[in-house]
């Protein structure tokens, strides 16, 4: 997962609303949003190459996803940062309790920023800090640095979704989530990829032949606890595959 854009707001009819796009390599195996066979609890994509997951749901009002870190000179962990997600949704400890466990330990994964909640709390830990922290109420973004890093495609999401929070309508923050416009050069970061992999990855959806935005999620939470799931798939160049709906 490469960008999220999220609203929590704790005490509102809508008090989590989640937009996020999914970035990897086409040939990577991948299984769409449904319920998992081992788990039927959980509903999420999921990696078929390492087992995990980058985004979903799971029982007593629990959430999770992940974003990984830029960095190409740091050292390769030798797990798969998927689990992190994965191995909330399916387990039973509370959001403060698992992300201090995944912080003693972050040094097994490359680097990574990871999402974690319930009904009550939403905790973030990047993988590089200390300490985890709980979010106050807030519109936030993710992309690969740390939260709120202001890069270009971040801020357009993350203004995208404040607009867009009062109708909460899948289809346009899937809309949202579709943007293929780069940035201008003058704008982009430099994370050590070249000029020409920073303007490919500037945008919101990415498309080219080997890599880019595999999957489109938006997550609407209300406050009885209703959780509505929408993931469109894509494969080379932007090719639609397909759309799942679901309400848990």
């Amino acid at each position: 997962m490469c960008l999220i854009v999220f609203a929590w707001r704790p005490g509102h009819a809508l008090p989590l609303i989640v937009a996020a796009n999914r970035d990897e390599f086409y040939a990577r195996p991948t299984q769409a949003l449904a319920a998992w066979e081992d788990t039927p609890a959980v509903h999420a994509g999921r990696d078929l190459e390492a087992g995990g997951t980058w985004l979903g749901v799971g029982p007593q009002g629990r959430f999770a996803a992940l974003t990984n870190i830029r960095d190409p000179g740091q050292a390769l962990g030798p797990r798969s940062r998927g689990e992190l997600v994965a191995a909330y949704l399916q387990g039973e400890l509370g959001v403060e309790t698992y992300l201090d466990q995944v912080a003693s330990r972050s040094g097994q994964y490359s680097g990574f920023n990871l999402l974690v909640g319930d009904a009550h709390q939403l905790g973030y830990l990047h993988a590089r800090d200390v300490a985890p922290r709980l979010l106050e109420a807030g519109v936030y973004g993710l992309s690969n640095a740390g939260l709120d890093t202001p890069w270009p495609k971040l801020v357009k999401a993350r203004t995208g979704l404040e607009a867009l929070l009062e109708t909460a309508d899948p289809q346009r923050l899937l809309a949202l989530l579709a943007d293929n416009e780069p940035a201008g050069d003058s704008e982009l970061p430099e994370t050590g990829v070249g000029m020409a992999t920073e303007r490919l990855l500037s945008s919101v959806f990415i498309a080219s032949q080997n890599y880019g935005t595999r999957a489109s999620t938006v997550l609407i939470v209300d406050d009885q606890g209703r959780r509505r799931l929408v993931e469109r798939s894509f494969g080379p160049f932007g090719g639609h595959l397909g759309e799942v709906s679901l309400e848990v």
